[in-house]
């Protein structure tokens, strides 16, 4: 491999994204899956444990707050190293304080203290994503996803497998929790001494600018529709693939769990890394088009090693190499996608734009769960598979028709402007913007039930009604762009 496709790697910025990944990643499972552990072993009823996995919701509605850390600069470090320090203070603090508590007799404080580290969490990983996207050039993204998405892979097996070990063998909970707090102390000084993105870079004078601008200014775009089609449909044939992967192997297969826990743990968060890394390296030779085109169909077909799975005779070099295809290639598509969603952001609005179309991008690994099992239950495990493979179509699909759009974006670094159906467009994301607020009515009836304070029987008509309308939205607008390419094209 050429040198100079190697660069990147050799830089100093590489080391403070490798640190800043890390630090994005770390406080992940110290709200999740190591405490609902900790929890357990405390003997914490199961209700409770459910109730605390409501924090997650932080990181699907960030977006919510991005606007203000778009539109104010802290006094100190400027307007991205600024946010980053402050909410890596207060999560080393609140992560330190956790560990002083004890869940069977605090377990208030607990929650309490679970909710800050989701929010200070989900805010930095709002301020680093738009970090990522201003500082880096349009050659430099692929290669700099890649190493974000190492950082944010080696923090999520640090504060899951080695924490878990950690609080069992040697520590004990409070200590580990306190260690993890002390990590974080590196990647402060590295956002320290990480390059403030240029001054150049425009500024929302308020906060109202910061609201509304972003979304004109995307949703402004030529194809804005069926590019936001295509971030919920990239990954999709990945979501259905990886949403019962243990369960299948377990149950599906035959695998006891420490095998799987092995191989599917292991060498799949092996593969990850060598993939998003591999991947950041290629799209340095490749446009952004074909890296999506050509890792997109990739991650799709790597599904095939899973059917393969499920009609062959249990083996472990069978589990072994499936498992290892099908991450190496979700990492080279992750790599590409990060890359995408950077390349998609307006840079005075980066926070903002980057914060809701990750948002979306979590629409189908969130959301894809009840309709896997489903599918499996009715259909069979080798069907569901084959089916995971044809979900990936739709994506690539998009992509080719969206070709031109990002080509364009990519060359120059800035948008093709929309010119046709204006007051069509205008609904459509109206009845967007009404469905983001009914989720947001439907969050707070969810936690004021789940805390007893009130007894709204209504939360399932909120979620679905909002899911609905944002669906008409998207399909609406993404009818509208087809119409603007066939109308744009007949000229």
């Amino acid at each position: 491999m050429p040198n100079h496709y190697l660069r990147i790697f050799q830089q100093p910025k590489s080391a403070v994204l490798l640190m800043l990944g890390f630090a994005s990643g770390l406080p992940l499972a110290l709200t999740s899956g190591t405490l609902q552990a900790w929890m357990t072993v405390e003997n914490i009823d199961l209700k409770t444990i459910g109730f605390f996995s409501l924090v997650g919701q932080a990181y699907v509605f960030k977006f919510l707050w991005s606007p203000a850390m778009d539109r104010y600069t802290p006094p100190l470090l400027g307007r991205r190293r600024g946010w980053l320090v402050i909410t890596q203070i207060l999560l080393l603090i609140a992560i330190a304080a956790m560990g002083f508590l004890e869940p069977s007799m605090q377990l208030r404080w607990m929650a309490a203290l679970a909710v800050i580290i989701a929010f200070c969490s989900a805010s930095q990983d709002i301020v680093f994503d738009a970090w990522k996207t201003d500082v880096l050039s349009a050659e430099e993204r692929g290669a700099g996803a890649a190493i974000s998405v190492l950082g944010y892979r080696l923090a999520m097996l640090v504060s899951g497998g080695l924490a878990l070990w950690l609080a069992d063998r040697w520590l004990g909970w409070q200590a580990t929790y306190w260690l993890m707090a002390a990590l974080l102390i590196p990647c402060i000084i590295a956002t320290m001494l990480a390059p403030e993105p240029s001054d150049a870079i425009p500024v929302p004078k308020t906060l109202q600018q910061a609201v509304v601008e972003p979304l004109h200014d995307f949703f402004g775009r030529n194809n804005a529709w069926l590019i936001l089609l295509l971030i919920v449909l990239y990954k999709l044939g990945d979501a259905f693939a990886m949403s019962l992967t243990t369960t299948f192997l377990i149950r599906g297969v035959g695998f006891d769990a420490g095998e799987v826990g092995v191989v599917n743990k292991s060498l799949g968060l092996l593969a990850t890394i060598i993939g998003a890394l591999y991947g950041g390296v290629l799209m340095q030779r490749l446009t952004l088009f074909r890296a999506l085109l050509i890792f997109g169909i990739l991650q799709g077909a790597s599904n095939a090693g899973y059917w393969l799975l499920s009609i062959t005779d249990k083996h472990m070099v069978t589990m072994a190499s499936a498992v290892f295809f099908e991450n190496l290639c979700g990492g080279m598509g992750t790599a590409a996608f990060v890359a995408l969603l950077m390349t998609l952001c307006n840079k005075s609005f980066s926070a903002t734009q980057f914060a809701l179309l990750s948002a979306l991008s979590a629409v189908g690994r969130v959301y894809v769960g009840p309709v896997a099992g489903w599918f499996v239950e009715a259909h069979g495990w080798p069907t569901f598979y084959l089916f995971s493979v044809i979900a990936a179509v739709p994506g690539i699909l998009l992509l080719l028709v969206c070709r031109s759009t990002l080509e364009f974006t990519q060359q120059t670094e800035t948008f093709m402007p929309r010119t046709v159906y204006a007051g069509a467009y205008r609904v459509a994301l109206k009845v967007l913007m009404v469905s983001g607020v009914i989720l947001l009515v439907w969050l707070g009836v969810l936690i004021a039930n789940a805390l007893q304070l009130t007894r709204l029987p209504i939360e399932t008509v909120l979620f679905e009604l909002g899911i609905a309308l944002a669906l008409g939205g998207i399909l609406a607008g993404a009818v509208l762009d087809f119409l603007a390419l066939k109308k744009t094209a007949q000229r």
